[in-house]
């Protein structure tokens, strides 16, 4: 099976504010209007019809859904994500850092439930969104998966089944906790279509958008185009590489980089 995932963070609000949150840099928060030509790009590549949701295992044949996925539950979710995907008759995936649940910026437990009521598929991003999942012990990763699918049930009154992985940080043994934990449907962030099964765990891979990647990009990830699909799987093999090389020492580099980045990042028209 194949499916084409986009994984989106936050999307600020109309006069362009960044809320106070604690994750993630201004680079993954998209603004409105590049957000919205996102979608509109989407829609005329792929059809109004091609964007899906489900939760738990599930099978499908024939056209490669394009599955919408957003990261940490930032109120952006409630207040601009879900009223943009619901005008085109879509839904979603939020997957919220349950230990931020009510913080400022962040979904409340009623907004959560809300997202649900609207018809989209609320998942677990881990209690506390820790910086590098895959180098938790077993136990830890079994707290940030199971305690957090219990919260999210708490919340909703839903088992929880789907789940992304923080940080992209993943590893075999990170989705092997996760389907011990009834986790069904996990998303990673390897820039893949294609679909494989650990422990009957469907694993996914995610496309990222980043505040400057443009609407006519987005469509054609959505659509399957080859050339923005292997400039971002070659992407990712360099970073990987330098995740390998530089061991927990990466992730004061990456850090370094972002901040030598403009907090805003500017925008072209869609």
């Amino acid at each position: 099976m194949r499916a084409i995932a986009l994984c989106y963070h936050d999307v600020d609000n109309a006069n362009g504010a960044y809320p106070p949150l604690r994750h993630p840099s201004p680079l993954y928060c998209l603004s409105l209007e590049r957000f919205r030509g996102h979608m509109d790009a989407i829609q005329a590549q792929c059809g109004e019809h091609a964007v899906q949701v489900f939760s738990g295992t599930t099978k499908w044949a024939g056209a490669v859904p394009v599955l919408l996925t957003f990261d940490d539950g930032a109120r952006g979710a409630i207040d601009r994500v879900a009223p943009e995907l619901e005008a085109r008759g879509w839904r979603g995936f939020f997957f919220v850092t349950t230990d931020w649940i009510g913080l400022d910026g962040y979904l409340t437990a009623a907004e959560i439930r809300e997202l649900q009521r609207r018809g989209h598929v609320v998942g677990s991003h881990s209690c506390s969104h820790p910086e590098r999942m895959a180098a938790l012990t077993a136990e830890q990763l079994r707290r940030e998966w199971v305690d957090s699918c219990a919260k999210l049930a708490d919340v909703t009154g839903q088992a929880v089944k789907t789940a992304s992985v923080p940080g992209g940080f993943s590893s075999r043994r990170v989705a092997s906790c996760a389907a011990e934990a009834g986790i069904e449907v996990l998303f990673t962030s390897d820039p893949r279509s294609k679909i494989s099964t650990l422990d009957d765990c469907l694993i996914l891979g995610r496309y990222a958008m980043q505040r400057p990647t443009s609407p006519a990009t987005a469509g054609q990830l959505a659509a399957g185009r080859p050339g923005p699909r292997l400039r971002q799987a070659a992407a990712w093999e360099l970073k990987r590489a330098a995740k390998t090389v530089a061991g927990p020492y990466y992730l004061s580099l990456r850090k370094a980089l972002l901040s030598l980045r403009p907090t805003r990042v500017q925008d072209a028209k869609p």
